[in-house]
């Protein structure tokens, strides 16, 4: 037995390149959903009705659901151990092998209510329809035999101990409207397969072979009664006999550990394996060996490899249109998923364009498109251009793969930027649509945009005119002004927004406050690229300061001096714009021989009205006589923020008498 590999995680890889870009149809489930089993047993699907039912053999229930996997009910009435399932022909009736109850159960699929149950041999494991009766296969170990019950008169007679060489109960099948019956042993190995013609109302035997495969998971007799094929545990592809003489005829290569095998009416066939590192599901077209398409499971658990097919976990609606398959993960957790168009062959195609171009200038796109059989001659495939100018899509004329499977094509993109090609192939009866696209930066002019005011420092609060200047464009005319004041508490703004004049100009006129970086933005057009210039001005700050205590003031020496009696303590108080954290620096100097000199600058705090006091303290009889002045100054970066430019405030005198 193979072991699982657990891991702390899984990674998920995403690559992007420019340089050519490919799509294919999805390599999981076009839909998945949870199913409420703890096991299966057989999966059938009614087409009339548009239900998908699913037997759950350890809980003894048979699941219903629609096409998306939705449960619409689940049968729970006495059904322990039910296995296998079959449909009649209208799809009006389902039977169901219920193994621990020595029964068959008949289920009326328009009401999914059971209407009837059959007493049969002990343990009767699948059940199948053919010539007007129901076969069954049952028996314990060493007591394998077949059955049938009369479905052609009320009392629904059942014959037991039509052949009862097998070793275990043996798994049926019979392609509708035919007299052929072929069943195998699933508990052998070797396993043997067994045909029957049961025309006469009994199983005679047409043929028996002791194969070189082991325990025969699941078989499925083709529609036209000539063939068999089976999953067997081994050999590691599914065989093919025909149903008269049992000799092989020919083989669906797929990988280790068939389990499951469903064929369409058309013949399509879809072969399941037990597989966790290659593809799980395989489709062939009737009698050809290689697949056309594979599905591979995703991982939804947390072993290292991805989830699994249930045995016999496959099944086809009546129309050949959709494959069921019920999947498990290594936490059995049980899964239906569902497949559109399985039948036909999954195509690739890929776009190569240039990663850069001029643009009015000429550029040639590549490309290929592969399938797993060969496209008709002359396929044709749609091209669009996206584009600035066509942000819709352009259709551009088609273009014809050639025999090798390229192709190619020329443009010449009228717009600049991102162009877009996409070329996609519409698909047909035997392959499936599929479409790519790959982007090329294409040249655009650089225009010409300036913004005035860079550098300038202007007072605080006052109104400044900025300009934007946009030269020569396309269509594009429209400029936008942003406004991004300094201080992490003031946001971008966008200022305005709008074409310019004649001149091609546009204005907005901000209130100055803080320094500020003024930003012009133009977006770009079809022919000239995005660009934006910027202007940085400062802004002072407003500052005052008001000097109180004096007696008196006077004018001397050019100025206005404020005269204090050497008993008083001077008063400035400062006013100044706030900001979080701000102080002014406070200088002070004096007046000696013809020179100012200075003191230490100090720094005081503002509070949060902007004011700051700051008192000249100590006794002044010494200074009586001496000229002094002070004054209050934001300095950007040292008075505790950069928001605004540095701003020196007017000169305050004063003196002291006796």
């Amino acid at each position: 037995m193979r072991t699982r590999t657990v891991t702390a995680a899984t990674t998920l890889a995403v690559l992007f390149s420019s340089a050519a870009l490919a799509a294919t149809t999805p390599a999981f489930a076009d839909t998945s959903a949870p199913l409420p089993v703890k096991s299966t047993g057989d999966i059938v699907v009614d087409g009339v009705h548009q239900q998908v039912f699913i037997s759950d053999p350890s809980n003894g229930k048979i699941v219903v659901t629609d096409y998306s996997g939705n449960v619409l009910k689940q049968l729970t009435t006495d059904l322990s151990g039910v296995t296998g399932l079959e449909l009649s022909a209208d799809s009006g009736t389902l039977y169901a092998a219920v193994r621990d109850l020595d029964a068959v159960a008949v289920i009326d699929t328009a009401t999914d209510a059971e209407t009837a149950r059959y007493t049969v041999g002990d343990k009767p494991r699948s059940v199948a329809l053919a010539d007007g009766k129901l076969w069954f296969g049952y028996g314990d170990s060493a007591e394998g035999n077949i059955g049938s019950v009369d479905l052609t008169n009320d009392q629904h007679e059942v014959t037991l101990n039509q052949d009862n060489s097998w070793y275990s109960a043996p798994v049926l099948d019979a392609a509708p409207g035919t007299d052929i019956l072929v069943a195998g042993d699933r508990d052998t190995s070797p396993a043997s397969l067994t045909s029957y013609d049961v025309s006469s109302g009994t199983a005679t035997q047409l043929a028996h072979l002791r194969t070189d495969g082991s325990n025969v998971n699941d078989l499925q007799v083709t529609p036209d009664g000539k063939d068999v094929v089976v999953a067997s545990g081994a050999p590691y592809y599914h065989q093919v006999y025909k149903t008269s003489d049992l000799n092989e005829d020919g083989k669906y290569t797929s990988t280790a550990y068939p389990n499951a095998v469903a064929i369409a009416p058309n013949g399509t066939v879809a072969g399941g394996s037990f597989a966790w590192y290659d593809p799980d599901i395989y489709i062939f077209h009737p009698g050809s060996s290689e697949a056309v398409r594979t599905y591979d499971f995703p991982n939804t658990g947390t072993s290292s490899g991805a989830d699994t097919l249930a045995d016999g976990g496959l099944a086809w609606t009546p129309d050949g249109s959709r494959l069921f398959a019920v999947t498990y993960n290594d936490a059995d957790v049980y899964s239906l998923r569902e497949y559109d168009t399985p039948g036909r062959a999954a195509t690739t195609v890929t776009v190569n364009a240039p990663a850069t171009a001029t643009r009015a200038k000429q550029l040639t796109v590549t490309g290929t498109v592969t399938s797993t059989t060969p496209l008709p001659a002359g396929t044709q495939l749609a091209v669009t251009r996206t584009d600035l100018d066509s942000p819709n899509g352009k259709a551009l004329p088609a273009v014809t793969v050639k025999a090798d499977g390229t192709y190619s094509f020329t443009d010449t993109p009228p717009a600049g930027g991102k162009v877009t090609y996409q070329v996609s192939y519409a698909g047909d009866a035997d392959h499936t649509a599929a479409a790519a696209k790959d982007t090329v930066d294409v040249s655009r002019a650089k225009p010409t945009l300036t913004l005035n005011n860079n550098g300038k420092v202007y007072a605080y609060g006052q109104d400044v005119k900025f300009t934007a200047h946009l030269g020569t464009t396309y269509k594009n005319r429209t400029v936008e002004i942003w406004a991004d004041p300094f201080g992490s508490d003031k946001p971008n703004k966008l200022v305005t927004s709008g074409k310019v004049d004649s001149h091609g100009n546009l204005s907005a006129t901000l209130d100055l406050k803080r320094d500020t970086k003024v930003t012009a933005k133009f977006t770009g057009d079809a022919r000239w690229q995005p660009r934006s210039v910027s202007s940085s001005v400062g802004a002072k700050v407003s500052v005052s300061m008001t000097v109180t205590r004096q007696y008196k003031t006077k004018t001397a020496w050019g100025q206005k001096y404020y005269v204090f009696h050497k008993t008083k303590n001077p008063l400035f108080t400062t006013k100044m714009a706030y900001y979080t954290g701000r102080s002014q620096r406070f200088d002070f100097q004096v007046y000696y021989q013809g020179t100012w000199y200075s003191d230490d600058s100090k720094y005081f705090a503002l509070a949060t009205s902007g004011i700051s006091q700051v008192e000249f303290t100590g006794s002044h009889k010494d200074d009586v006589g001496w000229r002094f002045r002070v004054r209050s100054d934001y300095i950007n970066g040292t008075s505790g923020d950069t928001v605004n430019s540095t701003t020196y405030g007017a000169w305050k005198y004063f003196t002291f008498t006796s």
